[in-house]
């Protein structure tokens, strides 16, 4: 214990029959050698001795790289697998509009990523890389910090209902009972789906429950930067919770690390990560929204609705798929949203779209590492998008890096940083 003061037609895929496909497809994957690379030519004889080594395989994040690149030096930025004291923490030089305060709320959640709230105000919070998952409990002059589960695989993603915690891990859904009546000693997960892809690259998931209750919505990304992915990646999916059948929501989608459903409409909205090494400035992240069954926004044929991409477009038009909604900018990493629904904020703030920017890691100039607002019309059109807090990236060097937005009971919007293990308080007063 620790304080501290601060639907397209659904496609319907049985668990084993996906664990099969899952498999079969990732075997032809591999066994197809022009996954955006050259092909090898036939098998030679052994080399000699003094033949030279064979070139390494490149991590999947450099795949898709051009020589030119290579020469940038740019590689994913670490992560951040340990929690910052709080004096260590320069609040201070975070920035929000007039009228507004931002506070460090909570400290002590090494790499502290997603954030759901359960009804009697206890937030709940995965991670990716240290494999914990935590509960926060506001205790008014300091939040107690309990540490739920250690050892998992990946749990980003988490959910609350009917008393419930489901978290996702990288391969698998688990669901903790009645997790409330057990926080000092929480019960063993009992898995409701195990049959997902083992795939690293992009495996993490963000989990969003549907307005009814019915369905945990979550993504499937794809296994490397740029590939012509198995059937069963690149999707948004949702799973079942009373037949436990998992069925397609969209496909196209490279990479959605955040998700919410419209308070008004119920559409499902989702942010989506673009691919690397085109350029620095392209191609955008992009804001996407589902109106109309089987959309395919277009991975890995086409890129932000506009762009086709070198390799997988020739001979493709990016007018076959469905266009985002909003282009956000390239590489920001666009993470974690949700619709803003409280009454703190002024009037002009309802039913607006918060988004934690991650923040790029392949361009000279760093983009994201900050929280920005979509404003939308009656029709769901973006009216226009603005930084709502920024300071985590001064003169091209970050400290700290947003992940996820929650707004709590009393209309404030709690802002999770996997970089300082923090989470921090925007709040609005005269």
């Amino acid at each position: 214990m620790k304080k501290t003061g601060l639907s397209p037609r659904p496609t319907t895929v049985q668990p084993r029959r996906l664990h099969a496909l899952a498999a079969a497809c990732l075997t032809l994957g591999l066994a197809l050698p022009a996954l955006g690379q050259t092909p090898p030519t036939a098998p030679a004889a052994a080399p000699a001795p003094s033949a030279a080594p064979a070139a390494a395989v490149p991590p999947t994040w450099a795949q898709g790289r051009t020589p030119e690149q290579l020469k940038l030096n740019l590689v994913p930025n670490p992560p951040g697998v340990t929690a910052a004291a709080a004096e260590d923490i320069p609040v201070k030089q975070l920035k929000v509009p007039a009228g507004f305060k931002i506070e460090l709320w909570a400290t002590g959640l090494p790499n502290g990523r997603s954030m759901t709230l359960s009804p009697s105000g206890v937030l709940y919070v995965g991670s990716r890389f240290t494999g914990n998952v935590y509960a926060v409990l506001d205790k008014g002059d300091h939040r107690e910090v309990k540490v739920l589960a250690k050892g998992l695989h990946r749990p980003n993603g988490v959910a609350f209902k009917d008393g419930n915690l489901y978290v996702a891990e990288l391969e698998r859904i688990n669901r903790y009972d009645n997790i409330e009546a057990n926080l000092d000693a929480p019960p063993a997960p009992k898995v409701i789906f195990d049959a997902l892809p083992k795939d690293e690259p992009h495996g993490w998931k963000f989990m969003t429950l549907s307005p009814d209750g019915k369905y945990l919505y979550f993504q499937i990304g794809t296994p490397a930067n740029i590939v012509a992915q198995p059937v069963t990646h690149a999707q948004i999916v949702r799973l079942n919770l009373d037949t436990n059948l998992l069925e397609t929501v969209a496909s196209g989608v490279r990479n959605s690390v955040g998700m919410a459903f419209h308070p008004t409409t119920k559409e499902l909205w989702f942010t989506n990560n673009g691919r690397d090494w085109v350029d620095e400035n392209l191609p955008n992240d992009t804001l996407n929204h589902i109106t109309a069954k089987r959309m395919n926004f277009g991975y890995p044929f086409c890129h932000q609705g506009d762009l086709l991409d070198p390799i997988y477009g020739k001979g493709r038009s990016c007018d076959e798929f469905d266009k985002p909604t909003a282009k956000l900018g390239a590489h920001v990493a666009a993470l974690g949203m949700r619709f803003y629904t409280g009454k703190q904020f002024p009037a002009e703030y309802q039913n607006n779209i918060f988004i934690a920017e991650h923040g790029s890691w392949n361009k000279s100039q760093k983009s994201g590492y900050q929280v920005i607002r979509v404003v939308l019309d009656k029709q769901g059109q973006v009216v226009k998008q603005e930084p709502f807090v920024t300071g985590w990236l001064n003169n091209n060097e970050f400290w700290g890096r947003p992940t996820d937005v929650q707004q709590m009971k009393d209309g404030s919007l709690l802002i999770s940083d996997d970089e300082t293990g923090a989470i921090f308080r925007v709040s609005y007063g005269k």
